[in-house]
Formats: structure tokens, C-alpha cells, sequence
């Protein structure tokens, strides 16, 4: 009796079915973004044309941050270069754009269209919600920087969140466990300082650095919701995120493989504590 294809095995079957419904998960996740992005923005400028106490935080914020800066020149230059320079949105796509092609090139395809779809999706959702907004960004006396557009929310901030929660989503099961907590630090530092560079440059509102942190956030979660789902569906099972990533197979020889075992080759090291070999 002549072994059926492997293209009609039920296994096989299973993913396709997978495929499918984590392509319709992660656009509709991505298109909710979007939408709850526009909402909230709205909401915010509610918020913010009508009450005080906000109003005062962002403008106290801003003077007093201004005032240090025109004070301390050479902090004020540390600042221009990590905002635009280290910290710079371009910067951050471009290294997002990188582990895109390189999962290409590990055949991780779902990872990489989850790569790919978040990154745009975070942009997108920045740049409608900027467009509905039209918040006009700090009009100071002496202002240290100067940025174009509309202030509402932060895309530095918004970007961070997003470029860094991909990387990091992605790349944990590349680094030794016990290096973990200190990538997810070094994101977290690196996100606050976004946002508290663009404030002390005095290019946005607090409110519009904490509104990108928000949405940026809510991005990741939704299209990492999709693709947790597309692993329940395929049979991969979940896994827990904030230690092994989206997808712990990633540091095996074959990650997304049909002949890949939830976990088998992704977790190397679990139990000693010692990271892929190679």
C-alpha cells in the first residue's frame, strides 16, 4: 500500500487551514489597531481641549524641560543624537527590515509577515490618527528643535514601541535565558527615552509621548494575539512570551517546519540555562 503525499496528509491539511486563518486574524488585528488608534485619538483631543489638569501637566512638562535644556547645551546635543539619531524611526525600520529578510531567509514566513505587518501597521495607525487629530505640536519661546507635522501621538514614541517589541519578540529565543531579562530592560530604557527626548526637545506634548507608547503597545498585542492563535490552530501550542518569543522554534535548523515539534529544537538550553549552540 503506496504512502499518501505528503501534501494531503492531515497534518499538512491542518496548516494550510492555519495559514489561512492567521492571515485573516493578523489584518484584522492590524485594521482594529487602527480603528481603536483613531477613537482614542479623538477621545484624547476631547480630553484634552477640556480638562485642566492635562493641559497643565503637558505645558509644565514642557517649560520646565525647555528651561534645563537652554540651560545644559551639551546635554541638549546628547539628546538631538539619541532622538534622531540612535533612537531615529528610520533607524529602528531599517533594523526591523533586516530581521524581516533574515527570516525570509531562515523560511520563517509567518514570523516574518508577522514582522512586517506590525511595523506597518504601527506606521500607518500613527500617521491616520495624526491626520484625524491635527494637534498642533509645543509653541516655546526658545525652542531647542524643531519637527514637522502634527504632534498627536509621538511617532518616535509609537515606533519604539513597536520596533522594539518585534525585536524582541522575535530574537528571545536566540539569547541565553538568563540574558533575557536584561534585553527586556534595555528595550524598556530605550522606549522611555524616546519619549523623554522628545519632550525635553520640546517637540511634543507629554500626552502625545504617552498616547504613541499606548498605541504602539496595542499594535504588538493585537498582531501578536494573531499569531499566538495561528499556533493553537496548527497545533504548536502557546507559548510563554516575555521568556521564549513568539516562536521559540526560531533558534532550531528548521523553525515553521511541517516536521517540527512544538518546542523541540526552540528551547536548547531550557533547562540548563544555556543558549543555541553555533
Amino acid at each position: 500500500m503506496s504512502a499518501r503525499p505528503a501534501d494531503r496528509s492531515p497534518r499538512n491539511r491542518r496548516r494550510r487551514d492555519a495559514d489561512r486563518r492567521f492571515g485573516v486574524r493578523l489584518f484584522a488585528s492590524a485594521a482594529v489597531a487602527a480603528v481603536a488608534a483613531v477613537f482614542f485619538g479623538l477621545l484624547l483631543v476631547l480630553v484634552e481641549s477640556g480638562w485642566g489638569p492635562l493641559r497643565h501637566l503637558d505645558a509644565g512638562a514642557a517649560r520646565w524641560l525647555n528651561r534645563t535644556a537652554l540651560d545644559h547645551p551639551a546635554w541638549t546635543g546628547t539628546l538631538r543624537l539619541l532622538s534622531e539619531g540612535v533612537w531615529d524611526p528610520f533607524t529602528l525600520r531599517v533594523a526591523v527590515a533586516l530581521l524581516t529578510l533574515w527570516l525570509v531567509y531562515r523560511r520563517a514566513w509567518r514570523l516574518a509577515a508577522w514582522s512586517a505587518v506590525t511595523a506597518g501597521a504601527g506606521g500607518l495607525t500613527g500617521l491616520l490618527v495624526k491626520t484625524v487629530v491635527e494637534r498642533a505640536r509645543p509653541s516655546l519661546q526658545d525652542p531647542v528643535a524643531h519637527a514637522p507635522g502634527f504632534s498627536f501621538p509621538s511617532g518616535h514614541a509609537m515606533t519604539a514601541v513597536t520596533s522594539f517589541g518585534i525585536l524582541l519578540l522575535v530574537l528571545l529565543p536566540m539569547v541565553r535565558r538568563g540574558l533575557r531579562p536584561v534585553c527586556w530592560a534595555v528595550a524598556a530604557v530605550s522606549v522611555v527615552g524616546v519619549g523623554f527626548t522628545r519632550i525635553a526637545l520640546g517637540v511634543h506634548w507629554f500626552s502625545d509621548v504617552v498616547g504613541g507608547w499606548t498605541l504602539g503597545l496595542a499594535v504588538v498585542a493585537l498582531t501578536g494575539w494573531s499569531f499566538e492563535a495561528w499556533r493553537a490552530d496548527a497545533g504548536l501550542g502557546r507559548t510563554e512570551v516575555a521568556e521564549e518569543g513568539l516562536e521559540p522554534e526560531l533558534s532550531g535548523d528548521a523553525p515553521e517546519s511541517p516536521d517540527a515539534e512544538p518546542g523541540s529544537p526552540g528551547r536548547v538550553g531550557e533547562d540548563t540555562g544555556e543558549g543555541p549552540e553555533g
